[in-house]
């Protein structure tokens, strides 16, 4: 008796050294910023359908077009439910095995006396089986599972985030290229006309032959900008059809003047830990990876098995007979320890990765809120110094017109002006477009409204 009981305390021993937690690398512990560095006041509050916000119904049109055809999103409802499959088995190992075995056999034999005989018998037999899971690992299988299925429901809300937001730039960007490619034909008519009126001073003699060319180039020029916006107005059509899953064709839009510009409050740091679905996919995995490392601890130990089975044995010339069994075992590694052992150092390296990704994404998250916050100040700056730029040119080209019609100037002189011009009013569009993309950003990195489910 007191040997049984020095061997089970050295087994529970045994037990609590192969099952304790191994702790997470420090290195791979993110900080937390108290308050990040650009200015943000107010509590965070993103509405789940953000892009709304942005006063552009064929916009909200076609993020939720995205949101229900998108192929990436397809495939991450496909995962979740190979993830469901693969928690449900998982969650059978914590219950007793049943199976049901028959057999039968018909043959023919010959007595000591030579004469044959028929012999026919069958059975039919319940068995069961069950792991006494002393050391949690089936249990660990399980939780490692089921925090796997958790983390690709995280995965795909995080993808969700994504689409949306990529959906929305890529509609940006294509009312961004809208503008650009009228500013270049109002550009091209004005080329045009500029071309006619030193076509008619040539002929007449009261211009030299130097501005008719350089009205011809700056025509050509102009007119070489127009099928360019045009291809890249195609490409970007194109582009946001495949985000919603749809074939290439045009896309129904509105006018890149009537987007709303707007921010959200960034909140505190802390509270992104939970406002980000990415970072939820991170943890959970995390989580799997540790309910792994521990089911892999606990396969070195002995398993205890208990076995059971009911049946009934009939055969020709007898009553039928029941026949039941009642047993258990227990299976301890031997020789393949240092196997098993190898297998519990990949679930602790695999658990080690896992952390230092949380972490990775942790410090992304953060940098992407600062980088969008950074954004907004000097993004607006640099559009106030472009629209002082784009008054002053504009009254520069009207003096140059007037000084080259008046016969003061030469067409140089206004060519430079239309020039800059129309560099600027390029500049203005872009960095619009710039600051609602970075808008975007800015959702994005806050989560996007994003709660998660119960």
């Amino acid at each position: 008796m007191r040997q049984l009981l020095l061997m089970g305390a050295a087994s529970f021993v045994l037990a609590a050294c192969a099952t304790s937690p191994s702790p997470v690398p420090e290195a791979a512990i993110p900080e937390v910023p108290t308050q990040w560095r650009e200015a943000s006041q107010g509590e965070a509050s993103v509405s789940a359908e953000w892009w709304h916000a942005y006063g552009d119904p064929q916009l909200s049109a076609a993020v939720e077009a995205a949101l229900a055809g998108n192929i990436d999103i397809a495939v991450a409802e496909a995962r979740i439910r190979e993830a469901e499959a693969l928690a449900v088995q998982a969650r059978s190992a914590l219950l007793p095995s049943l199976d049901l075995a028959m057999g039968g056999q018909d043959g023919r034999s010959l007595s000591a006396f030579g004469m044959p005989s028929e012999v026919a018998n069958g059975s039919v037999q319940l068995q069961a089986a069950y792991e006494v899971d002393l050391w949690g690992r089936v249990r660990n299988g399980d939780a490692a599972a089921r925090a796997s299925l958790q983390a690709s429901r995280y995965g795909r809300d995080a993808i969700q985030l994504s689409i949306s937001a990529a959906t929305a730039r890529a509609y940006i960007t294509l009312l961004s290229l809208d503008a650009q490619l009228e500013i270049a034909r109002n550009t091209l008519a004005s080329r045009d006309e500029a071309l006619r009126v030193a076509t008619r001073r040539a002929e007449v003699g009261t211009t030299s032959r130097l501005e008719l060319t350089q009205a011809t180039a700056e025509q050509r020029a102009a007119a070489r900008q127009v099928p360019a916006l045009e291809l890249a107005v195609t490409h970007q059509e194109n582009a946001l059809r495949l985000l919603t899953g749809a074939a290439p064709g045009p896309v129904p839009r509105g006018r890149f003047e009537y987007l709303e510009l707007v921010h959200p409050q960034a909140g505190m740091p802390s509270s992104l830990l939970a406002r980000r679905p990415d970072i939820a996919q991170a943890e959970a995995q995390l989580l799997a990876a540790d309910a792994s490392l521990a089911s892999s601890k606990a396969s070195l130990l002995p398993q205890v098995r208990l076995t059971a089975s009911l049946g009934e044995l009939v055969a020709e010339g007898i009553d039928p007979l029941t026949v039941w069994s009642l047993g258990g075992s227990v299976l301890a590694p031997f020789f393949n320890h240092g196997r098993l052992a190898a297998g519990v150092d990949a679930s602790q390296a695999r658990r080690d990765q896992a952390a230092f990704a949380y972490r990775k994404t942790v410090l992304t998250a953060f940098s992407e809120v600062e980088n969008t916050l950074a954004g907004i100040d000097r993004l607006q700056r640099q559009a106030a110094e472009a629209e002082v730029q784009h008054q002053a040119l504009v009254e520069g080209l009207r003096h140059a017109r007037n000084r080259y019609r008046a016969g003061y100037a030469s067409y140089l002189e206004e060519l430079d002006a239309q020039r800059g011009l129309l560099n600027v009013e390029l500049s203005l569009v872009q960095l619009h477009e710039s600051r609602l993309l970075n808008s975007v950003s800015l959702y994005q990195a806050l989560g996007g409204g994003w709660v998660a489910a119960n």
